[in-house]
């Protein structure tokens, strides 16, 4: 199924590091070739400096039991350079990893680097080879140090863009050590920092927000509360915008997220909306089967993607470990569809049509009915669902469509009156610049009066 592997789609709006988990998973399942596999793991770590590793797979790739002479050279360098930066930073790191200068520090950068500077004699360039250590220690595969110095490093920074930067290697380095809890923290904050600072250009915005929906796959799908957290934040406006102008195949992953989350069931037409703008640019068996089932109300071909989808979501690196739950939810979607539609449903049929064994489909039938309390009753002499249509009245329709005015009210009012309060205010202050002007002219003539008669000439 290589068709819908989205590996290639991935690796442009990833760390090479953060690529690596998914080109071992890819080449467990088959995808592509065994060598072209291993050659694309030696280029993609071959500009790091995980040396020993590299020359493991050049060994593989060329059947060889010696290296060349470059991988001796370029480890003594870049054992060299990890000394050198040892160095460098041994007095900073001394004084920062001492609790009581630890305890002292505060949310003023300025402020930090005045005591560190005062106190302890630490310089900016100190601090900007905290940056430079971590950043070797990243790309030696050593990430525990990694994500302590640069940990250290956004602290005392005042250098925004290193700040940033820096912010991308910590969340790197938690989540190829496995810190769940501390990963997410990490893209929360990053999050946060991407929407308050201002990019050279609307292009540079984008390309930060696309590169957190890839990266926070990691998290979301490894997390506790990631299910929840990836509907919260693909769904945002702005990430919605950038998923569907820059990243549409990420779709699958939203779609898959409020398939498998029946808590967020609701959003389902807000994800049918999206899926109705975006799929000209993409698509899959995964967003096909909601299209099918929502937009086209055609069950036939929904029953045929949800079969693909068993295979597509198996060879995918973040859903591979979701397939059982996405099957049983998607069918959960499937005959809540088709029960609100069809009077009476044969079980057969429905049976065949979710890839179910007769029995198992009656007793899960039985199942949905009761979860959902849906007016149904099952005839097991004809071995079919008959379902009881129930209306909802006129005057509850109404009520429904017009909930929202009320609050929309409130916030169209507000909105006039902060315009109307702006625009009341403009007269008086240009009135109050007015008087300050005529003013600052009166001190100035008063004051050319002054110089005048005191430079005049005694007669």
């Amino acid at each position: 199924m290589a068709e819908y592997d989205l590996t290639l789609h991935m690796i442009p709006l990833l760390d090479r590091q953060l690529v690596f988990p998914l080109l071992e998973f890819v080449s467990t399942k088959g995808v592509y070739r065994a060598e072209d596999m291993l050659k694309a793991k030696f280029e993609l770590l071959s500009h790091t400096n995980m040396v020993d590793f590299t020359g493991s797979l050049y060994r593989q790739i060329h059947d060889v039991d010696e290296l060349p002479e470059e991988f001796a050279k370029k480890r003594a360098e870049v054992i060299r350079k990890l000394e050198e930066s040892e160095q460098k930073t041994e007095h900073i790191r001394e004084v920062i990893e001492n609790p009581e200068v630890a305890g002292s520090l505060r949310q003023d950068k300025l402020q930090n680097m005045k005591l560190l500077g005062e106190s302890y004699q630490c310089t900016p360039e100190m601090v900007l080879e905290l940056y430079n250590f971590g950043q070797l220690q990243y790309n030696c595969g050593n990430y525990g140090g990694s994500a302590d110095l640069l940990f250290h490093f956004s602290i005392l920074s005042t250098d925004p863009e290193l700040t940033l930067s820096a912010m991308w290697g910590k969340l790197a380095s938690e989540i190829l050590l496995g810190n769940w809890e501390v990963a997410y923290e990490d893209m929360l904050k990053l999050k946060e920092t991407i929407e308050k600072t201002h990019f050279k250009s609307p292009t540079e915005q984008l390309q930060q927000r696309s590169w957190l929906l890839h990266w926070s796959l990691f998290v979301f799908f490894n997390h506790p509360k990631g299910r929840d957290g990836i509907v919260d934040t693909f769904l945002l406006p702005q990430y919605i915008s950038t998923i569907q102008n820059a990243c549409p195949w990420m779709l699958r992953y939203l779609t898959a997220a409020v398939v498998t989350n029946r808590r967020r069931r609701n959003m389902m037409q807000e994800l049918v909306k999206i899926i109705e703008q975006t799929t000209y640019t993409y698509r899959d068996p995964v967003i096909e089967f909601v299209e099918a089932l929502y937009v086209d109300f055609d069950f036939d071909r929904a029953a045929s993607k949800l079969e693909q989808c068993e295979d597509v979501l198996d060879q995918d690196f973040f859903l591979t470990r979701a397939v059982d739950d996405f099957l049983e939810n998607a069918r959960f979607f499937f005959a809540e569809v088709y029960c609100r539609i069809h009077k009476r449903i044969d079980m057969v049929g429905l049976s065949k049509k979710l890839g179910m064994k007769q029995e198992a489909c009656e007793k899960w039938i039985v199942k949905l009915i009761r979860d959902t309390r849906m007016d149904a009753k099952i005839d097991f002499k004809d071995n079919t669902v008959v379902m009881n249509p129930s209306y909802n009245p006129i005057y509850q329709q109404v009520i429904e469509r017009t909930k929202a005015l009320v609050f929309r009210s409130q916030v169209l009012n507000g909105a006039i009156d902060k315009r109307d309060s702006l625009s009341s205010k403009k007269p008086e202050q240009k009135q109050k610049n007015r008087q300050q002007q005529q003013q600052q002219q009166h001190q100035k003539v008063g004051r050319k009066a002054h110089d005048n008669a005191v430079a005049a000439p005694v007669m």
